[in-house]
C-alpha cells in the first residue's frame, strides 16, 4: 500500500513542510549526490550507535557492502542523532521520505502552526534515533534517513485525523489499483509492517532501522498532544466537516 494523496484539506501554506524538503535535497544535492561522497557522508553524519555510546574502537572498519566501509571514530559523533535526519542512502529513499512527508506534513503542520511542527518533526527524528539506539547498542552500522521523523508525522496524523481517506495504490501481484481508505487503516498497516520487520532484528543489524520508524511513529502519537495547537487544529477540523 502506497499513499498518493489524502481527502483533506489545508488551510495553512505548509511553510514547514517546504522547508523540511528543501533542507533534505539541499543535503543530498550538495553533501551527498553520488560516490565517493555519499558514502562519505553516511559515514560521517550518520548515526552508528556503538560509535556514539563508544562501545566501538576507534579506526575500526565496517563493511557497506559493495566494496565500501566506514572507518569508524572520525565523524562528529554527538551531531548524529540530528545529522543522520537528513542525509540518505540513495534517490529512491530519499524520493520515498519526502513523499510521504509531502502527504502528510502539511495537514499536522495546520494543527500546529510552523514553528511548533519542525520542532515537533526534529523532537520524533531524536526519538526515532534514540529507540533504534537502545534496541542496538553496539551496532556498527550507519542509520541515515528521515524515516523516523515522518514516522512521527504519520503517527501525529493517525492520532489527528483517523478517519480523513487516504487515495491509497494497492499493488497485490498482478492486481493493481487504487482506492481511499481510512488513515488509521493504511498508517495502522505501516506501523504493523515495522513492527513485524522489527522483532527478527532485537538484538542484531538490519539494512532497514525498522525500530527507528517504530518510535517515531510512537512519538509523534504522544508528542501531538502536547504540540497541537487547539484552535489551528478546530478550524482545521471545521473546513472538513464543511467540504462531507
Amino acid at each position: 500500500m502506497f499513499p498518493l494523496r489524502d481527502e483533506n484539506p489545508s488551510l495553512l501554506s505548509p511553510v514547514g513542510t517546504y522547508l523540511i524538503i528543501a533542507l533534505n535535497l539541499l543535503s543530498w544535492l550538495l553533501v551527498q549526490g553520488s560516490e565517493p561522497t555519499l558514502t562519505k557522508s553516511v559515514c560521517e553524519y550518520g548515526l552508528i550507535p556503538g560509535e556514539l555510546l563508544g562501545r566501538l574502537p576507534v579506526g575500526e572498519q565496517v563493511p557497506l557492502g559493495n566494496q565500501l566501509s566506514c572507518v569508524l571514530g572520525y565523524g562528529p559523533s554527538w551531531l548524529t542523532p540530528l545529522s543522520s535526519m537528513f542525509m540518505h542512502g540513495s534517490w529512491v529513499h530519499i524520493i520515498g521520505n519526502m513523499w510521504f512527508l509531502w502527504v502528510f506534513g502539511n495537514n499536522v503542520e495546520d494543527a500546529m502552526g510552523h514553528v511548533r511542527y519542525v520542532l515537533f518533526y526534529l523532537s520524533c527524528g531524536l526519538a526515532a534515533a534514540i529507540t533504534q539506539t537502545l534496541v542496538n547498542p553496539s551496532s556498527a552500522i550507519p542509520m541515515v534517513g528521515a524515516s523516523g521523523a515522518i514516522g512521527g508525522v504519520m503517527g501525529a496524523y493517525a492520532v489527528l485525523y483517523p478517519t480523513a481517506r487516504i487515495e491509497t495504490l494497492i499493488v497485490l501481484g498482478l492486481y493493481v489499483r487504487t482506492m481511499p481508505v481510512p488513515a488509521y487503516f493504511m498508517l495502522g498497516y505501516w506501523f504493523l509492517l515495522q513492527v513485524l520487520g522489527g522483532l527478527p532484528t532485537l538484538g542484531g543489524d538490519a539494512g532497514v532501522a525498522f525500530w527507528a520508524h517504530i518510535g517515531g511513529f510512537a512519538a509523534g502519537a504522544a508528542l501531538v498532544l502536547v504540540f497541537r495547537d487547539r484552535e489551528l487544529l478546530a478550524r482545521h477540523r471545521q473546513a472538513a466537516a464543511a467540504l462531507e
